[in-house]
């Protein structure tokens, strides 16, 4: 029971310092898209409320600080040999 009551307090505790995604995208230098495809994942904690997704500051810098790399993904080719 304890543990749930926890859960309700960080949810209530996140729901005061919600911030919009565009908001979240000028504060950390991550664009809105990428943020919305992280709430979507579950990456960050986010909330929806009506058609816009939410989140806080402290979820961003806890994404940044596991040091992601956003953007496509260099493929090793290896050279033709023609």
């Amino acid at each position: 029971m304890v543990s749930r009551q926890k859960g309700r307090e960080d949810n209530e505790s996140n729901s005061q310092n919600l911030i919009s995604l565009i908001t979240a995208a000028k504060r950390s230098g991550l664009s809105a898209s990428h943020l919305r495809l992280l709430a979507r994942n579950k990456e960050i904690w986010s909330k929806k409320l009506g058609r816009d997704w939410f989140t806080t500051e402290q979820a961003v810098r806890e994404y940044l600080s596991r040091n992601p790399k956003p953007g496509p993904k260099s493929s090793k080719k290896k050279p033709d040999s023609k």
